[in-house]
């Protein structure tokens, strides 16, 4: 195991609840840390950018108060991911707000940027850059980031084609930093699964879309607990950034997941007219196989303690 920095040391469960864009919230955060797992969500998820300050508030107060009455139990940390991209205008204003309200864990996708990771690195967070291959792992590490999220096949949202078992070892060849894994983790054996492939956490985000606390609709969450990885398409179209989506809500939107044309990459942005795509085209992962029901976010990791608890039983047996 990778000697891991304060913001990640001694978790109760080895697992970083993935920042879903739109879907993620303050109340879906707090639910995570306090139950244990690291909560995360994108900064361009409060709009208007005003708002990222309110939430940074409730957030860290929040957690305060909890950590206040529970000294023997502590919350785990927060964090708040950033798209380092040239379509992200708020990026400075952004990153202003988590420097003054000292976010633990930055997250950041689509680029990295030195001055990013120095701004974190001013008050003593944490910086993770999510990558879907081995060079853009080292170029991350290069530019001051802490540590990796590889996005392996599988992973919802914005994913690579990468072997979770090629991505990790070939990381793991050079680099002995904090690393997550992303794609189709679901439940507490993928996680321990993950530990055991060589990485310190599991990234987990689908999933997480079919509980009580995420802002999604009740056709989306339902589409969770109904589908499994035959309901994954995998194409570049909505962002222009290949990523996973649920078929339903492909075909929900007029179109067919089965031919499905390929879009200008020069199109890619993450604000105005493109961000609708998320609230129609649902991004999901492959592991949504196991999730039955639409449950609370303490009670989806309560079970995947369980389940965790139980496959490492089974291995020492």
């Amino acid at each position: 195991m990778s000697k891991l920095p304060g913001a990640l040391a001694n978790l109760p469960l080895p697992i970083i609840g993935s920042p879903l864009f739109i879907i993620s919230n303050p109340r879906l955060v707090i639910a995570q840390c306090i139950s244990g797992v690291v909560g995360s969500m994108p900064a361009l998820n409060a709009r208007p950018a005003a708002q990222l300050e309110e939430w940074l508030i409730e957030i860290t107060e929040a957690l305060a108060a909890y950590n206040q009455a529970n000294p023997d139990k502590p919350a785990a940390p927060f964090a708040i991911n950033q798209i380092v991209h040239k379509s992200n205008d708020r990026l400075e204003h952004d990153m202003a707000l988590c420097v003054k309200y000292k976010v633990p864990i930055i997250i950041t996708s689509l680029g990295a940027r030195e001055d990013i990771n120095a701004a974190a690195h001013s008050y003593g967070g944490v910086v993770l850059h999510d990558i879907i291959n081995n060079k853009h792992a080292r170029k991350a590490i290069e530019k001051g980031a802490d540590g990796l999220i590889a996005v392996a096949a599988g992973a919802g949202g914005h994913a690579g084609v990468k072997s979770p078992f090629a991505l990790i070892q070939e990381i793991r060849q050079w680099f002995d930093g904090p690393v997550a894994l992303s794609g189709a983790i679901a439940s507490g054996g993928a996680v321990l699964a993950a530990q055991a492939m060589g990485a310190d956490f599991a990234y987990i985000g689908s999933a997480f879309i079919a509980t009580e606390e995420a802002r999604a609709s009740d056709a989306y969450k339902q589409a969770i607990v109904d589908s499994n990885s035959d309901d994954i398409v995998y194409s570049n179209l909505f962002t222009g950034v290949h990523g996973n989506y649920l078929a339903p809500s492909i075909r929900a939107a007029g179109m067919d997941p089965e031919n499905l044309p390929v879009s200008d990459p020069s199109s890619m942005n993450f604000g105005g007219d493109k961000s609708k795509a998320w609230k129609d085209i649902w991004g999901c992962g492959q592991g949504i196989g196991t999730v039955s029901r639409v449950q609370t976010a303490s009670e989806f990791i309560g079970q995947l303690k369980r389940e965790y608890q139980s496959a490492l039983q089974r291995i020492v047996a």
